[in-house]
């Protein structure tokens, strides 16, 4: 039942007269004294009933002088509004969204293109349990702010994990943000000012190329090969010749490749970074999905000079609406404390006492331990199929862990042909040059095994190597030669 309230004895009297123009624009309404003696109300009933007049626009206050009927014209406020420029988007900056993170419908096919975990893989009973546990004993409390910086409790918990995979860092240099791009921007921030050239991965993973674009930054791209990932050497050219403000790198697992830099390539790099006092920013967001034995050792985990910036999120190993994740700055806390602030008070203190309680537990520990099992064996599964289903000229990479497999159509390939038929058929692949500002990758894909596969869906990719197999075909009988 709708609750009413006092003051709509009187109130309900001047919308009606209002309405029928027996009130007009500008006039006079009765004072609250007036109000309060002829319907026999409290003062601060009466004011209520005015604020709520207020409120819908029927009346205004004018100091010392009382109420008025509003002298504004809803037929112009309507007019108004109707004539308000539309939103203008950045049309490439739209599509690339659309192809990097764009999600089927629950009821289609799972996607291979959305790097985060899909709906099967999310362990759903463990967050929410946790979630309740965290609700029940924190209360109240959770409505507040948290420290800018973030529980101290959790990044004391975070450095205790790293410090199991050798990296050693103090948790007041750590900084907890609403996700790793916050991460990655805070540390540009405290390093860069806009004008300077950043060094990025080629392939890079489009957010990193937006988020560094964003900043008004210059970009160089550095190759990573399949055999020894970034190519330390070509750094080492580009830093004698350029000032380079900072690099950024996932050394583990990259995406899109799933390739893992050996220690000694770590190493290799941060000599080069610390030859020319250039900070590393290090995206070790994959670090925990790998199939191997044991974890890779961080950049971070060589690092004594506070050189290295690293960051991570619990997104890719969680679920993706955990928007948690963290920075340690090295030597750079001061300003990325300052950066920090500006984009945001507090980080939710709902996640960041969830990601405390799993942390302190054994129940994330036992998810990832299965997770990671799971991506392998899909990892496997799609790289057989893929090989079986596309042109036997094209290549696939076998990634160590992460979600992405990288692979390539041979030249021949009519690529837009063949994105057109994707997506025609909710076939969700990533085009190769969301990944550079060149057209190095125009006949590379990413593949994202982090969704459930399912016979359906490698119907559809079995589809998608037949489209590129008849392609590689018509371009062969239009070249009149068998050069493809």
């Amino acid at each position: 039942m709708m609750r009413s309230y006092k003051y709509e004895i009187f109130t309900s009297v001047i919308e009606e007269q209002i309405r029928n123009r027996i009130l007009l624009k500008g006039e006079r309404l009765p004072s609250v004294r007036e109000i309060k003696s002829r319907y026999q109300l409290s003062t601060s009933s009466v004011q209520s009933g005015f604020e709520y007049l207020m409120m819908k626009g029927l009346i205004e206050s004018s100091p010392r002088s009382g109420y008025f009927v509003s002298t504004i014209d809803e037929n112009h406020i309507s007019q108004v509004r109707t004539d308000l420029m539309p939103v203008v988007r950045d049309a490439v900056f739209a599509k690339n969204v659309m192809l990097t993170s764009a999600r089927n419908k629950p009821s289609e096919s799972s996607s291979f293109h959305t790097a985060a975990p899909g709906d099967l893989l999310i362990p759903q009973k463990l967050i929410l349990r946790t979630m309740q546990e965290v609700i029940r004993e924190k209360g109240a409390a959770l409505l507040r702010y948290y420290p800018s910086n973030g529980l101290y409790e959790l990044r004391k918990q975070i450095s205790i994990q790293m410090a199991g995979h050798g990296c050693v860092f103090n948790p007041d240099e750590l900084i907890i943000t609403d996700g790793a791009l916050q991460a990655l921007t805070i540390a540009l921030r405290a390093v860069t000012d806009p004008g300077d050239i950043v060094a990025v991965e080629s392939p890079c993973v489009f957010s990193v190329l937006e988020a560094v674009a964003n900043l008004g930054l210059k970009i160089i791209e550095i190759p990573v090969h399949y055999e020894n990932g970034f190519d330390t050497d070509y750094f080492r050219e580009v830093c004698n010749s350029n000032t380079i403000k900072a690099v950024v790198v996932t050394p583990n697992f990259h995406n899109p490749t799933g390739i893992v830099m050996s220690d000694d390539a770590k190493k290799e790099l941060l000599s080069v970074a610390s030859l020319y006092q250039t900070p590393v920013i290090e995206n070790d967001i994959y670090g925990d999905l790998y199939f191997g034995n044991k974890r890779p050792r961080s950049i971070k985990s060589f690092d004594d000079s506070g050189l290295v910036m690293t960051y991570s999120s619990f997104s890719k190993t969680l679920a993706p609406g955990i928007r948690l994740g963290w920075l340690h700055t090295g030597r750079f806390y001061a300003r990325s404390e300052r950066a920090r602030f500006v984009l945001g008070r507090s980080v939710s203190p709902i996640y960041q006492e969830l990601m405390l309680k799993l942390l302190q537990g054994i129940g994330y520990e036992r998810h990832l331990r299965s997770f990671r099992k799971q991506l392998n064996r899909q990892a496997i599964e799609l790289l057989n199929a893929l090989r079986d289903y596309f042109p036997k000229d094209s290549y696939f990479h076998s990634p160590e862990g992460g979600y992405s497999i990288w692979g390539k159509l041979p030249e021949g390939t009519d690529m837009k042909k063949f994105f057109d038929y994707c997506d025609k058929n909710r076939i969700l692949f990533t085009p190769g040059n969301t990944f550079s500002l060149t057209d190095e990758y125009s006949h590379h894909f990413r593949i994202v095994f982090a969704d459930r596969i399912t016979a359906e869906s490698l119907a559809l990719l079995e589809n998608a190597g037949k489209k590129a197999k008849e392609l590689l075909e018509e371009r062969k009988q239009e070249d009149g030669s068998g050069k493809y």
